[in-house]
């Protein structure tokens, strides 16, 4: 496994947002386009991209299902105190 991995986010409040940025994600919709949209977090400016970063530094919730994610995919919403996230793993 991996000790650090890249992966960009669409981080909204709630769960109703994040599953119709999850479905338009895995339908083929732009990622980066989605984050710019819907994303709350400041990382949208960036396209959700997150950066390179290693185990202890995100959230526990968001870290175990980033790292369990292939490069590419998409996961469904994760709930964390800052609302709830989808994920994609880029590197």
């Amino acid at each position: 496994m991996a000790n650090k991995i890249k992966a960009s986010h669409v981080l909204v409040e709630k769960h109703n947002q994040a599953a119709k940025v999850y479905e338009l994600a895995t339908s083929g919709k732009d990622f980066a386009e989605l984050a710019r949209t819907y994303s709350t977090c400041p990382s949208k400016k960036k396209g959700g991209d997150l950066g390179e970063f290693g185990k202890g530094q995100m959230v526990k919730e968001f870290e175990i299902v980033a790292f369990k994610l292939n490069v590419g995919e998409i996961s469904p919403p994760v709930k964390t105190k800052f609302g709830y996230h989808v994920i994609k793993r880029t590197k």
